[in-house]
């Protein structure tokens, strides 16, 4: 019998997974627990069957789960891999296993293994889903369950950890092939995070692992959690969708790969926040109004990193739907909004030229008017920018989002329509070869952005009061 390491299993009628699991660590001859929470499957016959020690356990979440078990099997071993049913261990993670003595390991307290996920049959390989490191090893009665997560369990493990980054293990819940299950289970999971980030706002619940971003991968995640919590609701997950899909490459995952992340960035996430909107709604407002933090400083941070990501957001979609190194097709021909955009602002200023009776045609990229010679509309003409910072702003500022759409629909409308003003303008009456001390874009930016913070200031008035111990988001 291996004297190095034990493993512990969480199941939930898993005999379609758990023969595939057990089969993988057969030949390392360790200790196998299993905690069940009430099977109604052969799961516990093939643990049995496997030489496995089960135990019951009523299920309330994956974190009290893995600390019940932590406490309650009699793990004789220096240390412990903690795995999910629906996990298998890898050929190369097995010899890493195999040599494993613990006498190697003096000083380390706990291993981070590499998972790859698969979903309906596919590796999932881009949109920041591999690598993922998880922490599955550690020494016994040093690493502990984290209670103060919800829905994601993490093993906490004070001291130093080390990463296996050829240690992978495969995860794929083969019952999620039927997408009925999948939606069935992550609407529970739903239920769990948004009661958890209600429980954050009140400040019930904090987290256990130091945020940092270039720490642990447990570290970073807890940072990047934090930063998720300080976007707005509703927009977020549009948002973590974009970045998956085109800043992480997720489109490269083929068609399954596209809707696996469509699922889990986007329509899991804002089932999230329409139930952390209904929990609010159902609690006392003052005690909501006390407790949830909103000021100047959290307003300017989240305006920042919105319009941050918008503005460089564009540019990079601009270079990857422009012919060059980095060209994608797909995207050029079917979602390509800059060139959607150019082409209504090219027709509309043909269209108001012809009505004012001036002879005006377009193509592509350039607007023709009879007599007056020919501009260009670049890149910097579509007033991407103005729109990102406009956005920015009124996403960032901490209204309900009902008070906000209107608004941000008109005042996209308005700034493409003074956008259509001057190409008219332009069409007409700027001398081309003259010598200009302010060139057009300038003049056009200085005009619009005075504009918009009038705009602004008199929709930030008409609301009650920015108090800063006050949120309306």
């Amino acid at each position: 019998m291996n004297k190095q390491f034990s493993f512990i299993i969480i199941t939930f009628n898993e005999e379609v997974h758990l023969p595939r699991l057990l089969q993988s660590i057969k030949d390392l001859d360790a200790p196998v627990f299993v905690l069940d929470s009430g099977s109604t499957d052969k799961t516990i016959a093939i643990a049995e069957e496997f030489g496995a020690m089960v135990l019951q356990n009523p299920f309330v979440n994956h974190p009290a789960q893995w600390d019940f078990a932590l406490k309650n099997f009699p793990v004789q071993t220096p240390w412990v891999i903690c795995l999910d049913a629906d996990q298998t261990v890898t050929p190369e993670l097995k010899q890493r296993l195999e040599r494993f003595k613990n006498e190697d390991f003096a000083g380390v307290n706990g291993i981070y293994f590499n998972r790859k996920n698969f979903f309906k049959g596919r590796w999932i390989k881009h949109g920041g889903y591999s690598p993922i490191y998880l922490l599955k090893m550690f020494r016994f009665g040093v690493g502990y369950s984290d209670l103060n997560e919800n829905m994601d369990h993490r093993i906490i493990v004070p001291g130093k950890t080390i990463i296996w980054k050829d240690g992978y293990i495969l995860e794929e819940n083969l019952k999620e092939n039927n997408i009925s299950f999948w939606i069935a289970k992550h609407n529970r999971y739903s239920d769990l995070v948004a009661d958890e980030e209600v429980e954050r706002m009140m400040q019930i619940r904090s987290q256990t692992v130091k945020p940092h971003f270039w720490g642990s991968p447990d570290e970073r995640t807890a940072w990047l959690k934090q930063l998720w919590w300080q976007l707005p609701r509703y927009v977020r997950p549009m948002l973590y969708f974009i970045y998956r899909m085109f800043f992480q490459l997720g489109i490269l995952d083929g068609r399954t790969g596209v809707i696996f992340h469509f699922l889990q960035a986007f329509w899991f996430r804002l089932v999230v926040d329409i139930k952390i909107d209904e929990i609010l709604q159902q609690q006392n407002p003052s005690a909501v109004v006390a407790n949830k933090k909103s000021s100047p400083v959290r307003f300017v941070l989240v305006f920042l990193l919105l319009f941050l990501f918008l503005y460089y957001f564009n540019i990079f979609f601009f270079g990857i739907t422009s012919h060059g190194n980095h060209y994608n097709a797909f995207l050029a021909q079917n979602l390509n909004y800059i060139s959607w955009l150019r082409h209504f602002l090219l027709m509309s200023s043909a269209w108001l030229l012809n009505l004012l009776g001036y002879g005006a045609i377009y193509n592509e990229y350039d607007l023709l008017v009879a007599g007056h010679g020919t501009i260009q509309l670049v890149y910097s003409c579509l007033g991407l920018g103005v729109i990102s910072f406009f956005l920015a702003f009124v996403l960032a500022y901490p209204k309900k989002f009902g008070s906000k759409w209107m608004f941000l629909v008109g005042g996209i409308i308005g700034i493409e329509l003074l956008n259509i003003l001057r190409f008219v303008w332009l069409a007409i009456f700027w001398d081309k070869k003259g010598s200009h001390i302010l060139d057009h874009h300038t003049i056009f930016n200085i005009l619009i952005y005075v504009i918009i913070a009038i705009t602004l200031y008199f929709w930030v008035k008409h609301d009650d009061t920015f108090n800063v111990n006050e949120s309306k988001n």
